[in-house]
């Protein structure tokens, strides 16, 4: 009715209380949301203030709390002989320092307790040894005045274990924070063989040089620095707690390894061999190398050097086997001959009339090494060549090239001796040329005996490496593999320069002069009833303000001649003692490692040798257990008598010997019950097992088989008794 109040149901009355229900809850969002919206526009004047108005003042900040990633210093590679025995391995090194305004350095304590100074003065005296206990005390105090917080207490470096040792001394003990004792390491490389090879092997700028990774100065070490060297890692210090801790970010990685073709053995034969001949003669220096020949791996190297009377070291200073570049003398005949061979000049058999020793030619004279006692008149090219005859090479060349010298400088360049040997560090020939300035009408015959022609040792070593290689020239290499954890990341095999230097019918007339300069010339002292030598001597003047003056004295070649596995060159300059020999001086160097090498790397085939008519066909055998005698004897086929064999059954057998028919005579021991058997000639094993089985105790002497026993033999066992026995070799 109109004006009456109306009755709201209940399906009226529900939507209204979800509505007001929902109006709060908007409300309360949007509270939140202005809330929100207020922090995220504070938030966002402050990210514009730093970011923009405060940047640089932020920054500044950072950096002061900022801990600096540092550097992490990888091992530097080792470097290995060719049979795997480490040569050259980083050994870690310290130097010694004092911080003398540590925050807990007292001057009272340092000066006047009683483990103070003093003490610490005559600790360091002692076990450093450069200065006297009042030296280190002055010198400490020193420091201390200074105020220095890098003072070094010893100018040298000193070894882990010395470190330790020195941190326990007076004062010192105390630690950093109150001693200023502290220490900084280098890592320094050793020589695990001492100067072996050492120049060969090289060296390298330390840490303090550099100021950064060492790096290599010389050698391997410097062929190979980038490889050695390896790769810096990063670690940062981090808080956890209340600590800092280091973390390494991104690990070093080690330097690679590299295996030389070093032979250690062959090494030390050379080296010993060259150092005992250069004292006898007190010459200035002294080179050899040792080469395999199919391989071209270079076993040995070796470059002395005199320090003081008596006294050849490794040189440090240059590799005279690879860049000494002087004449070679002699040696050189066997290229020019070869040249002249090669172009149908001359053939072994032509004669050429050396005269009485003196030739003279244009405004010069050429000597043979005897003009003293008249010379060698009529001989052959080839006896030019064994006799190392000047006149007799100088005249054979000049016969085919005199007009046409170019074609002898073009030969020598066709067989390799100007060619490039791509050996890291070493020099180039200098093969002197027509139209060079300083040629002159003498150029070629003095050319053609080793003079106005210089080639390092390498070189001419290369050079008869060819020949003996059957012709083929390979590249003289020092560094077998390159490896990474013990495995091969590179292997380096042999690299041909030349597949034949000349024909193979002049190849083998010049290997046939060459084991002749052996046997019948001037290398007659090189001659070995070991093994058969081929080469050249070659003696040189050594030119020195513009005189000749001195001597340089060498032998080239390989062995065994017939078979060449290794070829060879020394070269000693300046000899004081003697008159200059090549054959005896060089030539004895020569010898001496080609039969060591020889007897030590050569393998002979028992098998195939006569049998010696002295021989005792019966080994010794020791009295004792029948299986494993029978089993010696079938396996050696010895007969015996009786032909039977001793069976697994019999126990034990003694045994005599019987040279006169080959047969081996077997008796068998009878073991009778509670009775010292007969042990005499038994082993030891043997011995022990049958006394004890017999009830007795055994107390022995010596070495080998049983020479005596007691008691004797048949003898009754007593119960606790003790039997004693002798054995000698």
């Amino acid at each position: 009715m109109k004006g009456e109040d109306r009755k709201v149901g209940p399906e009226e009355e529900e939507p209204m209380e979800i509505t007001s229900e929902k109006k709060a809850i908007l409300l309360r969002y949007l509270i939140v949301l202005l809330l929100l919206g207020a922090l995220l526009g504070t938030v966002s004047v402050y990210i514009f203030k730093i970011a923009f108005r405060e940047k640089e003042q932020w920054i500044g900040v950072a950096e002061r709390h900022k801990i600096p990633v540092r550097l992490v210093k990888p091992d530097r590679g080792n470097i290995y002989s060719s049979d795997g025995k480490l040569m050259v391995t980083n050994v870690p090194r310290y130097y010694l320092y004092m911080d003398f305004r540590a925050e807990g350095f007292r001057v009272d304590t340092f000066l006047h307790s009683r483990n103070g100074l003093d003490s610490l003065a005559l600790y360091l005296s002692k076990k450093l040894k450069n200065r006297t206990a009042k030296g280190y005390r002055d010198h400490l105090i020193r420091g201390m005045k200074s105020k220095s917080r890098e003072y070094p207490v010893y100018e040298g470096r000193v070894s882990y274990a010395d470190l330790k040792e020195i941190k326990r001394f007076p004062f010192l003990r105390r630690g950093r924070n109150v001693s200023g004792f502290y220490e900084k390491e280098i890592v320094q490389r050793q020589r695990c063989y001492g100067s072996m090879a050492s120049r060969t092997l090289g060296d390298i700028y330390n840490e303090k040089e550099t100021g950064e990774l060492p790096r290599g100065k010389t050698g391997l070490e410097q062929q190979y620095d980038s490889l050695l060297r390896g790769e810096y890692g990063t670690r940062s210090t981090i808080r956890v707690g209340k600590n800092w801790t280091s973390v390494i970010e991104k690990e070093p990685v080690p330097g690679l390894d590299i295996v030389t073709t070093i032979d250690l053995q062959i090494q030390d034969f050379t080296e010993k061999a060259l150092g005992d001949k250069l004292r006898s003669l007190d010459a200035e220096t002294g080179v050899a190398i040792v080469m395999e020949v199919p391989t071209g791996e270079i076993k040995a190297i070796s470059n002395l050097e005199r320090t003081r009377p008596g006294v050849y070291v490794e040189t440090n200073t240059r590799n005279y086997a690879l860049t000494d570049q002087l004449e070679p003398g002699s040696t050189f005949k066997i290229p020019s001959i070869m040249v002249a061979l090669e172009d149908g000049v001359c053939k072994p058999d032509d004669v050429v009339d050396a005269g009485n020793g003196v030739y003279r030619y244009e405004s010069g004279n050429i000597v043979d090494h005897n003009a003293a006692r008249g010379g060698y008149h009529q001989i052959t090219v080839a006896q030019a060549i064994w006799y190392s005859s000047n006149i007799g090479v100088a005249k054979t060349i000049l016969k085919g090239y005199r007009n046409n010298p170019k074609k002898f400088t073009d030969g020598l360049s066709r067989i390799g001796m100007d060619a490039d040997l791509q050996v890291y560090g070493a020099g180039q020939p200098r093969i002197r040329k027509p139209n060079d300035p300083r040629w002159s009408k003498l150029t070629l015959p003095w050319m053609s005996f080793g003079y106005e022609v210089q080639a390092p040792p390498i070189q001419m070593l290369a050079f008869y490496n060819a020949i003996a290689n059957n012709g083929k020239m390979v590249r003289p290499v020092f560094t077998k593999e390159i490896r990474r954890n013990g495995k091969t990341v590179e292997r380096f095999s042999t690299k041909v320069i030349r597949s034949s230097i000349c024909s193979q019918e002049t190849l083998e007339i010049v290997r046939d002069m060459l084991v002749n300069v052996v046997e019948k010339g001037t290398g007659r002292p090189v001659y070995s009833e070991a093994v058969t030598i081929a080469g050249k001597t070659g003696t040189a003047q050594i030119a020195s303000g513009g005189k000749y003056q001195s001597h340089q004295v060498s032998f080239c070649g390989y062995f065994p001649a017939d078979k060449p596995a290794y070829s060879c060159i020394v070269v000693i300059r300046r000899p004081r003692v003697g008159n200059p020999s090549a054959g005896t001086m060089s030539g004895a160097v020569f010898k001496t490692i080609a039969e060591k090498i020889y007897s030590q790397k050569t393998q002979i085939e028992v098998r195939s040798m006569e049998a010696d008519s002295m021989r005792i066909t019966l080994p010794e055998v020791k009295n004792g257990h029948a299986e494993a005698l029978a089993a010696l004897l079938d396996e050696l086929d010895i007969e015996t008598e009786p032909s039977r064999k001793p069976q697994p059954s019999s126990g034990y057998v003694a045994v005599e010997r019987r040279m006169q028919d080959g047969r081996m005579r077997l008796k068998e021991v009878v073991l009778g019950e509670n009775t010292v058997p007969n042990v005499v000639g038994m082993g030891a094993r043997d011995a022990v097992y049958l006394l004890e089985r017999s009830g007795l105790r055994v107390g022995l002497s010596g070495r080998g088989e049983v020479v005596s026993q007691s008691p004797a033999p048949g003898q009754r066992v007593k119960r606790g008794q003790t039997a004693s026995i002798v054995l000698r070799n």
